[in-house]
């Protein structure tokens, strides 16, 4: 069985975070490692406090999962603070070959920070480099770069200047665009709009974190980047056509527990 590393912030809901991280990898048929940056108090309501393991924590998880077992793939999601990012990217020198798929959280889904001041700096020097792919929504890939991100053409401005930063390819996820979303993936020069379908019943719990999980199951399996995308998207296109209530305020995307599937 491959397995994929998760690194990223709990959350005590389980909406969202390592919770449906942990899902979403099992659901395509892989196991989960984990390396917990952050423990976070959080529901649909809102986050109600976090807390930051020291950076040599969670290095000591990932050299334990790394001694023992073999990594396929990585998915990073919430850091929590700039010195994590800066460890993380220590570690991942170290993973010589292995796909990264970096999810930059930096705002919760209520609206709250979920990044100490610097975070999104140390992301873009740190981290983007050294990331296969990179999935930021428009408030993230605005927050990384500086600039807004709230039309398609900026989208692909934003994914552009990530790969110019670095990172192997850039998927700029337009689910916050007026009328229907379209996500923009940049592989080296190629950019190319992906459409969606706005999908009423929201607001939606957890779906960066399983796109992003699900792109890197995928990557783990063997599939190429623009497949692993496409096959991800889908998934979680269904799942969220299938949601359910979670919390009284949002949904929650189901996921089934089979290899490949949803």
């Amino acid at each position: 069985m491959k397995v994929v590393l998760l690194v990223a912030g709990s959350d005590s809901s389980g909406g969202a975070g390592l919770g449906a991280d942990l899902r979403w990898v099992a659901g395509a048929g892989m196991h989960a490692a984990t390396a917990i940056t952050c423990v976070t108090a959080q529901g649909v309501l809102g986050l109600v406090g976090m807390w930051p393991l020291p950076p040599e924590a969670v290095l000591a998880q990932i050299d334990a999962v790394r001694a023992e077992l073999p990594i396929a793939a990585v998915k990073i999601g919430m850091i929590g603070t700039p010195e994590i990012a800066v460890a993380l990217a220590r570690a991942l020198d170290a993973l010589t070959g292995v796909p990264v798929v970096l999810d930059p959280v930096l705002i919760a889904s209520a609206g709250a920070s979920l990044a100490e001041t610097g975070l999104d700096r140390a992301i873009l020097e740190h981290l983007v480099p050294r990331a296969t792919l990179v999935t930021p929504n428009l408030d993230e890939a605005a927050q990384l770069l500086g600039a807004p991100v709230e039309t398609p053409a900026e989208m692909h401005a934003a994914a552009r200047a990530l790969v110019n930063a670095g990172a192997g390819a850039a998927l700029v996820k337009g689910g916050h665009l007026r009328g229907e979303p379209i996500d923009v993936l940049c592989v080296g020069r190629d950019i190319v709009e992906m459409p969606g379908q706005r999908i009423p019943g929201g607001p939606f719990r957890g779906t960066g974190c399983a796109l992003a999980s699900s792109i890197a199951a995928e990557l783990a399996r063997g599939e190429s980047l623009r497949a692993a995308v496409e096959i991800a998207r889908r998934r979680v296109a269904r799942a969220i056509a299938h949601a359910v209530p979670f919390g009284g305020r949002a949904r929650l995307l189901p996921v089934s527990v089979e290899a490949g599937g949803c």
